[in-house]
């Protein structure tokens, strides 16, 4: 397959990057900034009749998009191409297992799993449309088993299948068939040569609008809690105003950490919020319900795996029900929205490894990771709702921010509590920052036109540029702006997601064909 990539500046302010994709996006971010901050009630009427639009019309192809995702994904995890390796057939992984899956999980998932790992299995607790059809009383051990399993369903196979095979798709593209890392590149098959073209551009450019806003959507949820731990160990107010200036400092963070590089502050972070995880996972578990937890997992994950067909294909037939909306259709929508992200992110850190190490390997961990924060988290909170006599339902109802931290309070061990909440607070500031750096470094490779080790100062740019857009959308009608936001911005990429899905089962096809051909040929001569 030729590599036509055009050369790209070797001076000036467009050293390194393609000229045209940089002023565009950068445009693009200032157009939405300054429409956000001069026309707040214009620009919040906007983003909620978009959201209203997609619940109301399109949840449907939403909900079949992640379907067909995951099936395309098992089809190759379980066809004679899983044990093509992504790069030269004699290269290995550049990192090792744990190191892989520290910075694949803390890129993916940190700061959205420490916000709702609590506080949406206590919003199930109160009532959702499968323990009403079931006939279960809310409030029930059986609404908390049934509260714990779709948590999980929304943190599990169906998300992490859009993240693994967009990187999965990506790096064969780049290692095995030499293009450059970029979404454009997963359109070769279809496209040819015309990838390098305006056409390749309009592709980029939608990836850069999903990472913006799915990033800034993460990055809002981040300094939420983040001001509502800084409440509870110094009393500072929960304010808009404050969560700007935590989204500053901590964007200045993170833009240090994305100049730093791959190898350096994003693996160190990476691996650092893996440990601070653990020492937090133990307290819950020595100060809390061990024997329920042991137990509840085990239920949650049997309970999650026999419903997770009849889950992943349920419809809302209610036109008056809003909970698929701002639930699952949210998930879907911020799942999406990372796709380009978190798929180059993976792709980044994957060459060596096979096609079936990277998707059986990434989804199987990720989800078991992913199930046992939830089942560690949200089982405490729901057994001290259940029989501890805190009412931790009512706080999620009132500031879903301040759950984590109540929750911590409630296990009441005097002599840890303070220091927990500290750590809770310090793990949002480092998965938060390893998001955004993470983050900025894909949109710096994408301008770079899949160079790895893109320009510092598009690296400074748009670093700057997550935390802004963040900071206006938390102006714009905080946590449902956010939402609207990821909802919306996944749009337009699940399209390119099933045409990405098509060229790499397109690219597979060949690709075997190829192998038989030189098979049969070699044994004629």
């Amino acid at each position: 397959m030729p590599d036509s990539r055009q050369a790209t500046p070797r001076r000036g302010v467009f050293a390194g990057v393609d000229r045209t994709m940089a002023i565009a996006s950068i445009a693009m971010v200032v157009a939405f900034v300054l429409f956000t901050v001069l026309q707040p009630a214009l620009a919040n009427s906007i983003y909620q009749g978009v959201k209203q639009f997609i619940e109301q019309e399109l949840g449907w192809y939403y909900i079949l998009t992640v379907n067909v995702v995951l099936i395309v994904t098992i089809g190759i995890i379980f066809s004679p191409y899983g044990k093509l390796r992504l790069g030269n057939d004699d290269e290995r992984p550049e990192f090792s297992n744990f190191t892989w899956f520290a910075m694949l999980f803390s890129a993916a998932v940190g700061t959205g799993l420490l916000f709702w790992s609590i506080a949406e299995p206590l919003n199930h607790l109160q009532g959702n449309p499968f323990i009403a059809m079931s006939g279960v009383e809310p409030y029930s051990m059986e609404a908390a088993q049934t509260a714990l399993s779709i948590t999980i369903f929304h943190w599990g196979l169906h998300g992490w299948a859009i993240y693994i095979l967009v990187g999965a798709i990506l790096a064969y593209f780049a290692y095995r068939k030499g293009l450059p890392l970029t979404i454009r590149s997963a359109f070769y098959p279809l496209l040819g040569e015309r990838i390098h073209g305006p056409i390749g551009h309009a592709i980029d450019l939608l990836a850069i609008f999903a990472t913006l806003f799915g990033t800034a959507t993460t990055l809002g949820l981040g300094v939420s809690q983040m001001n509502a731990g800084l409440n509870s160990l110094f009393g500072m107010e929960i304010s808009s105003t404050n969560q700007v200036l935590l989204v500053l400092g901590v964007t200045v963070m993170a833009t240090l950490s994305a100049v730093s590089g791959l190898k350096k502050g994003i693996r160190l972070l990476s691996e650092w919020n893996i440990y601070l995880s653990m020492i937090l996972f133990a307290f819950f578990i020595l100060a809390g319900p061990t024997i329920f937890l042991l137990a509840t997992f085990t239920n949650s994950v049997g309970d999650y795996l026999s419903n997770v067909v009849s889950m992943g294909f349920w419809t809302n037939s209610d036109p008056e029900s809003q909970w698929q909306g701002w639930w699952t259709l949210f998930y879907w929508g911020w799942w999406l929205s990372w796709g380009p992200y978190v798929g180059i992110f993976i792709a980044r850190i994957s060459r060596g490894r096979t096609l079936r190490e990277v998707l059986l390997g990434g989804m199987l961990a990720a989800t078991l990771g992913a199930g046992v924060w939830i089942v560690i988290f949200g089982g405490t909170a729901l057994h001290l709702q259940l029989f501890g006599g805190v009412d931790l339902a009512a706080v999620a109802n009132t500031d879903v921010t301040k759950v984590l931290f109540q929750t911590i309070t409630a296990l009441d061990v005097p002599w840890a509590t303070t220091f927990m909440i500290g750590m809770a607070t310090v793990m949002i500031v480092t998965w938060f920052v390893t998001s955004a750096d993470s983050g900025t470094l894909v949109i710096c490779t994408i301008l770079a036109k899949g160079n790895p080790h893109p320009p510092q100062l598009y690296r400074v740019i748009w670093g700057l540029g997550l935390g802004a857009t963040s900071a206006v959308l938390l102006l714009a009608g905080g946590l449902e702006a956010l939402q609207t936001a990821a909802i919306a911005a996944a749009f337009p990429f699940s399209l390119a997601l099933l045409v990405m899905a098509y060229c790499m089962i397109k690219a597979l096809s060949e690709e075997g064909r190829d192998a038989d051909i030189a098979v049969k040929q070699t044994e004629t001569s």
